[in-house]
């Protein structure tokens, strides 16, 4: 569950998908082997991100002959902003999960069909006995309806049902 999170971080520090997806296994690894460590009232994402950024710079340090790479100061200033965006991620995901919970049956089950299970807008069409330009209406009113709850629920800080 927290993969895509650590990846995204890791990304957004190294810019480089293949070396992301090196630290991110480190990282696991770290995880693993400090298991015992972990405070469960402190948040398992927080923590494996202070990991992550531990694993990023010790691969700074290692590749330093690259002049290409970050250098440790910047880094961490790029650290700090990613994880303020990470916390922003989980913030708008949070408000997301609560307005698709207050769609009605109908427009869920579009949603689910078009972007869960990643369904072609024909099939979607076929299924529901519909033309294919009815269902792109309704999935942009049902994204606009989304968007509009959301950026309601992100502006009063209302992000519970």
């Amino acid at each position: 569950k927290s993969q895509a999170k650590l990846y995204a971080y890791v990304f957004s520090l190294v810019g480089e998908h293949a070396r992301a997806a090196d630290i991110v296994q480190e990282t696991n690894l770290v995880l693993w082997r400090q298991r015992n460590e972990f405070e469960h009232d402190r948040g398992f994402i927080p923590w494996a991100i202070g990991i992550a950024r531990m694993q990023v710079l010790a691969n700074l340090r290692d590749r330093k002959r690259d002049r290409l790479l970050l250098d440790a100061e910047l880094a961490e200033q790029v650290s700090a902003e990613a994880e303020g965006q990470l916390e922003h991620y989980e913030t708008l995901q949070n408000a997301l999960r609560t307005c698709l919970k207050s769609l009605d049956e109908t427009k869920r089950k579009l949603i689910d069909l078009r972007y869960h299970q990643a369904f072609q807008i024909a099939d979607i069409a076929e299924i529901n006995g519909a033309t294919d330009s009815s269902v792109k209406v309704a999935l942009l009113r049902i994204r606009r309806q989304l968007a509009a709850c959301v950026r309601r629920r992100m502006s009063t800080g209302e992000l519970e049902s």
